[in-house]
């Protein structure tokens, strides 16, 4: 079960508001907060794509892009053990460290 809504190449994480019996829901990996909430599914689905319309006609009207930019660079800290098993696992694969975590992450990105 997924816990996300995707509409015109955005993504939303979706909760359940048991104080207020509404879905709340924020699109994810922009730079800017935008949510929105209903009371039926149904309801939630329609207000994602308000807010996601709405959105991008902010920005367009801002002359901003509506997506966050990214890099490409990633740092991360893992433990030593992670580390070591996944350059091994890399070695294996006979791949680079790099593309090996780019093929994990791409592949536990698409399982979600």
């Amino acid at each position: 079960m997924s816990n996300a809504l995707t509409y015109k190449g955005f993504s939303a994480r979706i909760e359940f508001d048991a104080e207020d019996r509404i879905f709340v829901g924020r699109v994810a990996g922009i730079r800017d907060v935008v949510g929105f909430h209903a009371k039926t599914v149904a309801g939630l689905e329609t207000a994602f794509h308000e807010a996601v319309n709405d959105y991008m006609a902010a920005c367009a009207a801002l002359g901003q892009s509506p997506s966050k930019p990214v890099s490409g660079n990633l740092m991360l800290r893992v433990p030593k053990d992670v580390h070591a098993s996944a350059i091994q696992a890399a070695e294996l694969a006979g791949v680079s460290l790099n593309q090996w975590a780019a093929d994990a992450l791409r592949a536990a990105a698409r399982s979600r």
